[in-house]
């Protein structure tokens, strides 16, 4: 009678059986699978999958066919050693998390990138970043392992670090928003100082007297960008401005809406930085018994369905934000191929009025102090 083989090690010889077989079942196909299948060297199969010369068009058709056949799938590691190409760009965004999921802006401008890249099957490595140091080290531990060809750059800040070490390490990349502060970037933008002095025209002409507007976060570019452009609107056409600095989270939305209308006097119009803060003003303003339009009009930056599906519906500065995406991806897909790329800029937002504005009308007294929440 032999030994006795011990429990454990009986264990871990099934195991090890176990993840062999599993190792079998979900073996990738390799060039040199492709090789024996169309009786062809490993250098010929390469130099057909990546469009070189030195095999027939014959060949090439046949080792092609074959691949598709049995689901090869370069290797992006590989590929980048060979042709230099990760096959990926990136995408890094320094916002909570909690908030992309609920800001109708990022989800668009995705949607928008993720169509244009798909058409050459390029992925998106996309993640969010907890502060500019993180990103930046993220920026140049893909570009070391060669794990994305480019990236799209978002939130410019002013005096923004993230600029310099993208020209440092030349990586290609494209700036989703203005080209000041930008540097040698590309950059695919919109006139916000435009669309600000237009919505601003708009309400002075329906008679508002005392506009506010609820502002995104300070340090970004775009943010600075509309509060020059709304003091100096504010100054030509004789209104009297409010500022309420805010990040455009709906929770602060709301906070800054309630502060605004316990100021004496308060204003008779607020512009939002974006949908989701102004669908909170609206229902802040609601809760206090202020009555929209007739006592406040309301105006959302970055018309979505949020906007159309509140009572009353949200007269919003409206703009193609997947087109936005698809252009950056554009630019981005010819940055990383070696050309030359300027900037580029869109068609500014254009005001698309629902039942939230009007005349203004009079607010009825409201306590001064400010609250919380």
């Amino acid at each position: 009678m032999g030994t006795p083989v011990p429990a454990r090690r009986s264990r871990a010889g099934a195991l090890g059986r176990l993840a062999a077989a599993g190792r079998h079942w979900v073996k990738r196909p390799t060039i040199a699978d492709i090789a024996r299948r169309a009786g062809v060297t490993k250098a010929a199969v390469s130099f057909a999958l990546n469009g070189q010369p030195g095999v027939s068009a014959a060949t090439r058709k046949r080792i092609l066919a074959i691949a598709e056949e049995i689901g090869f799938q370069p290797n992006s590691a590989a590929r980048a050693l060979s042709d230099g190409r990760a096959g990926a760009v990136g995408l890094i965004i320094d916002r909570p998390a909690r908030t992309l999921g609920v800001e109708p802006f990022f989800m668009q401008l995705i949607s928008g990138i993720q169509a244009e890249l798909s058409l050459d099957h390029t992925a998106l490595l996309f993640t969010v970043a907890e502060d500019q140091d993180a990103e930046i080290a993220m920026y140049r531990s893909w570009w070391a392992q060669r794990r994305v060809d480019g990236v799209f750059l978002v939130d410019l800040q002013i005096d923004d670090r993230r600029v310099a070490v993208l020209e440092e390490l030349r990586m290609p990349a494209v700036v989703i928003g203005t080209p000041a502060g930008a540097g040698s970037l590309p950059a695919v933008w919109q006139d916000d100082a435009a669309a600000t002095r237009a919505v601003m025209e708009y309400l002075a002409g329906a008679g508002h007297r005392r506009i506010a507007r609820v502002t995104g976060i300070p340090r970004f570019w775009h943010t600075k960008i509309r509060t020059d452009a709304f003091g100096a609107a504010a100054r030509a056409l004789g209104v009297h401005p409010m500022l309420m600095e805010a990040d455009y989270t709906g929770e602060n939305g709301a906070t800054a809406t309630r502060r605004l209308l316990r100021g004496s006097p308060p204003p008779t119009a607020i512009l939002y930085d974006n949908d989701l803060m102004a669908v909170s003003g609206l229902g802040a303003a609601q809760q206090m018994g202020v009555d929209v339009p007739a006592e406040l009009s309301i105006v959302a930056w970055d018309d979505s369905a949020l906007c159309e599906f509140v009572h009353p519906p949200l007269s919003a500065l409206t703009r193609d934000v997947a087109a936005y995406g698809a252009h950056a991806a554009r630019a981005l897909a010819q940055a990383a191929a070696g050309a030359t790329v300027g900037h580029y800029e869109e068609a500014p937002p254009v005001l698309t009025v629902r039942g939230s504005t009007g005349p203004p009308g009079q607010v009825a007294g409201r306590p001064s102090q400010d609250v919380a929440g």
